[in-house]
Order: C-alpha cells, then structure tokens, then sequence
C-alpha cells in the first residue's frame, strides 16, 4: 500500500437551519464494512497519539470537534492532512504507519474500523514496520 492510496472523502452533508447531519454507510461511502467504532477525547492542547501502523486494518477518521493533523507514512513517503471538518474523513490504507499531531483543544478524533480490535495487526515499533513496508523481512 501506498500514502496516495489515502485521501480525503467527503461525506454526504444534509443542511439544516436546526444543525446539519452528516452520515456514513460502510461499503458505500468507504471501502469497507464497519466492525468497531472508537474516538479519541480530552487529549491535552498539542499532545500527540498515534504512533503506531496497522497490518490489515482499514479505517476512516473523521475530526467530529475541533482539529489535528494526522501524518501518514507508508515506509517511503508521508503525506500530512490537516483534519478540522465533520463531513470530511481521512481514508487510512493497511500497512501505514500514523501519528495524530497538533491536536486542538477540545477535539474529538472519531475513527471508524474495518474490524475488531486485534494486537497482532499492530506495529508498535516504528523501525519493524519499516522493515516489513520495504519488504525487508520477505
């Protein structure tokens, strides 16, 4: 997998003078069904969380307050989003190392998975992931 296999998708966005609503459906508007739901919230003004790559695992994530950036890396190139919409989500391909940085007070990182928790999909060491990325541990 590479960084340009990760985009921005824009999600459908129904305006409202009450609020807007915005909606995901597995399988249509992301590649994959959706198996587990988290979100990240009361992370300190500008601390970091991340750090750490994924096997198989898909995921979508989405800024639903505030914003952060969320640099990807996939053993060759990174490529930096800056997220700050609801109705916008970072597709994130398998074997990508991520860090979420500069995050805003107050934010809340939804993230949107293609399966169930597992730690074996992990890289938690950054110099294991780049071995197997580049294909050095094949």
């Amino acid at each position: 997998m590479s960084v340009k296999d990760c985009k921005i998708i824009e999600l459908p966005k129904i305006s409202d003078p009450r609020g807007n609503l915005t909606f995901v459906e597995g399988g249509q508007h992301i590649p994959f069904d959706i198996k587990r739901v988290y979100y990240l919230y009361d992370v300190p003004g500008g601390a970091e969380r991340g750090a750490h790559g994924h096997k198989k695992l898909q995921q979508l994530i989405i800024a639903m307050s505030g914003s952060f950036d969320v640099v990807l890396d996939d053993g060759f190139e990174k490529k930096s989003f800056h997220m700050n919409r609801s109705y916008y989500g970072l597709y994130v391909s398998p074997m990508m190392w991520r860090d979420i940085t500069n995050v805003s007070s107050g934010a809340v990182c939804m993230v949107l998975a293609s399966d169930y928790y597992h730690e074996a999909d992990y890289y938690r060491d950054y110099n294991a992931f780049l071995c197997d990325s580049r294909g050095v541990n094949k």
